[in-house]
């Protein structure tokens, strides 16, 4: 990733939050946000945009897939991934409606958190790896973009040559020293 993602996590349980903090680090790209109800989401929504939304369903006030409703209203770009440990099919129908990317159940795993961030923003990097990589097509020939193909293709190729060449080369070594050993004694 080249700039940070900004997540906002809406959750009326300051553990969950935690959870994302400690998950979705700087150092994996991501800066997180984390708010206890929906109101005060809408708030830090409306004073910057995020590359993501996760909410939990049931909070004081609007529930998360109210909130859904009104961040796609506003945003329908922005991914929303609602988060709970309420999950029903109706819930489920209701996030599915308001045009949710994702419906997760608690508890989650650090390896939910992280398929789930990168599953939400899939379409943002692809869109922005689209972005980047057009300038620099325009910029190659067509003999380039041959090469390129070719280097790809081959790539799995080489690095199995060096998995079998290597322990050949540590065989021939071991010997080569084993025959240095050998005459050193019988000199």
């Amino acid at each position: 990733m080249s700039a940070l993602r900004k997540v906002l996590v809406v959750d009326d349980d300051a553990v969950v939050g935690k959870s994302f903090n400690r998950v979705l680090s700087e150092k994996k790209g991501y800066v997180v946000t984390t708010v206890e109800n929906a109101h005060e989401a809408l708030k830090q929504i409306r004073e910057q945009s995020f590359d993501v939304v996760f909410t939990d369903i049931k909070m004081p006030g609007m529930d998360g897939v109210e909130l859904a409703e009104k961040v796609k209203a506003s945003q329908p770009w922005t991914p929303v991934v609602i988060i709970t440990g309420y999950g029903t099919t109706e819930n489920e129908s209701r996030a599915k409606a308001a045009g949710v990317t994702e419906f997760m159940r608690k508890p989650l795993s650090p390896e939910m958190i992280e398929e789930s961030a990168a599953h939400a923003l899939a379409p943002a990097l692809a869109a922005e790896a689209e972005t980047v990589a057009a300038p620099i097509e325009a910029v190659q020939g067509h003999e380039s973009r041959i090469k390129n193909i070719a280097l790809f293709l081959a790539a799995p190729f080489i690095g199995l040559a060096y998995a079998v060449m290597l322990p050949l080369v540590g065989v021939v070594m071991l010997a080569k020293i084993g025959v240095q050993a050998w005459k050193a004694k019988h000199q």
